[in-house]
């Protein structure tokens, strides 16, 4: 990261503990740098890419994932 500028990004307290308890042993060293590596992982993905777009069932199954981890 060097000498990138950064910005906070609050999310709830109950899904900061969940994540503190996923990445225990990982070898994450704080939520923060777990979060980070799947925000880069997720804006990199080729999902996003126009020629291959999501299909109805994959957004739900995305949107069942993401409720079932607190963040919807």
């Amino acid at each position: 990261m060097g000498g990138e500028s950064k910005v906070t990004i609050k999310i709830p307290r109950q899904l900061y503990n969940n994540l503190k308890v996923i990445i225990d042993g990982t070898g994450f060293d704080s939520v923060t740098d777990f979060v980070v590596y799947v925000l880069r992982d997720l804006a990199s993905s080729r999902a996003f890419e126009d020629e291959e777009r999501l299909t109805r069932g994959e957004i739900e199954a995305v949107r069942q994932r993401l409720k079932s981890l607190g963040y919807l």
